[in-house]
């Protein structure tokens, strides 16, 4: 089985920086066409500049995943851009936690699980309607993560969003298993993005032991999470489907 993609056309949600930037430069070195999109306009503009620079097609779009006309827009613009929709990588999320549970707030429930769950299920109540009108395999990959794994204290919100994500894509990927669309989902550790330094730049030892609860000794690279994107919407990963990759150092393996 081979990675090789050919006239393809990708969507990535969340990709002004950071996994998603990286995971759209992939697809955009396979030869894919990709939307790229983020409520960061600057950023993603300067992902698409990134892309074309290398000799890529990409195209901005402009969308917040909590919102249900602009998620349609975000769809429907692709297929004006290239004509179809084949991958999609829902990778926009937040974190904005600081605390226990009991110590979080309503408003930080609200905004995590708007980004987090809802914008999941919406990208997808849109992405597979088109995918299903093509007539043709398609795949969809959620960004979880290791707190959708397990517990994550002093994140529990943001865990149970990730828990969430699971859910939806373990549900939808046996909905549509005999539509021949595959839905899986990518679960990162703590991965070198401007979220990781964020939450740690303030206290370097936090580093530290974010490093140290990796067997491999080290944090991830945006680069390691996008390789796994990619191979889950390839052909190499076509007999799976509902899956769950944990992209973690072997932190999960403890």
């Amino acid at each position: 089985m081979s990675m090789t993609f050919s006239g393809q056309v990708a969507l990535v949600t969340g990709a002004a920086n950071g996994i998603g930037r990286a995971t759209a430069q992939a697809f955009a070195a396979e030869g894919l066409k990709v939307v790229v999109s983020d409520v960061d306009a600057a950023g993603g503009e300067g992902t698409v500049q990134l892309i074309r620079d290398a000799g890529g097609d990409a195209t901005f779009i402009r969308c917040n995943v909590t919102v249900d006309a602009e998620v349609k827009a975000l769809v429907e613009g692709t297929v004006a851009a290239y004509g179809r929709l084949d991958y999609a990588f829902n990778n926009a999320g937040i974190e904005i936690e600081k605390g226990k549970l009991a110590e979080g707030s309503e408003a930080e429930f609200d905004a995590i699980m708007g980004v987090n769950v809802k914008g999941v299920w919406l990208c997808m109540k849109y992405q597979i309607p088109q995918m299903l009108a093509q007539g043709s395999a398609g795949a969809i990959v959620n960004t979880a993560s290791v707190a959708g794994l397990g517990a994550a204290p002093k994140m529990s919100i943001y865990a149970a969003s990730k828990h969430a994500v699971i859910g939806l894509t373990k549900s939808a990927a046996v909905e549509y298993a005999k539509k021949k669309i595959r839905v899986n989902a990518v679960c990162p550790a703590v991965i070198d993005t401007d979220m990781f330094r964020r939450a740690y730049e303030a206290d370097p030892k936090k580093g530290e032991f974010a490093a140290a609860m990796h067997p491999v000794g080290r944090i991830g690279k945006v680069e390691e999470i996008a390789g796994a994107v990619l191979y889950l919407c390839s052909d190499a990963a076509g007999f799976t489907t509902g899956h769950s990759l944990a992209v973690d150092g072997g932190a999960t393996a403890i």
